[in-house]
């Protein structure tokens, strides 16, 4: 329960500083994008989260919206899309990062 109430109540300070609103799918999306190794496909994402490419496709096109992904052709494979980072990608999990740290640290208090 203590793991819930962390994630309640960094959901609750991200909503109070009017972060970007997420969905659980954009945001694993967007986790792995930025914590594990590229190169990084609709492919290889549907894949990894057991989901249609449809369903990455539209969590990709909100993150593209708000700049925290980039899309670009793979020269290598034109059939492929690759997902890039971005930097106000980068801020904005470190800034989440940071939420989710400060209400860690007030509830061992």
């Amino acid at each position: 329960m203590q793991a819930l109430h962390l994630w309640r109540l960094a959901v609750l300070a991200g909503v109070r500083r009017e972060t970007p609103d997420l969905s659980a799918r954009q945001m694993a999306v967007l986790l792995n994008v930025y914590l594990t190794p590229p190169p990084h496909t609709v492919r290889g994402l549907a894949t990894l989260l057991n989901v249609s490419k449809p369903a990455i496709t539209r969590a990709l096109d909100r993150l593209s919206e708000l700049e925290l992904v980039r899309r670009k052709a793979d020269e290598s494979d034109r059939r492929n899309v690759l997902i890039q980072r971005t930097i106000k990608g980068s801020v904005f999990l470190r800034d989440w990062g940071g939420i989710v740290s400060g209400v860690a640290q007030d509830i061992a208090a």
